[in-house]
């Protein structure tokens, strides 16, 4: 990707962005063409590359924008003045609801896929999702152990365990393809469970 290859922000730029994501999400990256991208968006190709003249700058900008949308729309929802069972429970079942949601899977599989020629799609879709949770996270806990609610002596290591032990069970499943529908009642048990092995190992 070139120096010049930058993001221009316009009338049509979300309906780009709109269109790049069902083709995405339809056919991988591999498999989208530019073409096909400019058809489902309803635009012709020189408005398409007039905002993205790279394919893979579309990729990441979709991915991002979904990622971000995900994680500061659970941001908003959280209130950080509600005990840790309550609000890590929330976040737990925030968390998995989007990795194993349809759109979550296809982001996912897309970025670890390309990650090898465009180690850059990684690293945008760590940074445009998984490190805005884990701040939030890390966030919380200081604030709770500032009521004296835990006992952290590593946020950052205790905010990357509890997403670790939200993975448990079902997430090897999914990234070998056992399985990739999950219930609720599924999420929840395992959700119950980080929940309360964390608070064993943290809370006062």
């Amino acid at each position: 990707m070139t120096a010049e290859a930058t993001v221009r922000k316009g009338r049509k730029y979300d309906q780009v962005l709109e269109g790049a994501r069902e083709v995405f999400l339809r056919d991988g990256f591999e498999g989208s063409s530019v073409d096909d991208i400019a058809r489902q968006s309803g635009v012709s190709k020189a408005t398409l590359y007039s905002y993205f003249p790279d394919k893979r700058l579309l990729f990441m900008e979709v991915a991002s924008a979904q990622c971000r949308h995900q994680a500061e729309e659970a941001q908003t929802t959280l209130d950080m003045s509600q005990p840790p069972h309550i609000v890590l429970t929330q976040v737990g079942h925030t968390f998995l609801n989007f990795i194993y949601s349809e759109i979550g899977q296809r982001i996912f599989r897309i970025c670890v896929a390309e990650s090898d020629r465009f180690p850059e799609l990684g690293r945008e879709f760590y940074q445009s999702g998984p490190l805005i949770v884990h701040r939030a996270i890390k966030e919380y806990l200081s604030i709770s152990q500032e009521r004296g609610e835990l006992r952290i002596d590593d946020l950052n290591l205790a905010a990357d365990q509890f997403v670790e032990l939200c993975k448990a069970d079902l997430h090897p499943k999914l990234i070998f393809g056992i399985q990739t529908c999950f219930s609720e009642v599924e999420i929840g048990r395992i959700v119950d469970g980080a929940v309360s092995t964390f608070m064993a190992r943290y809370g006062t």
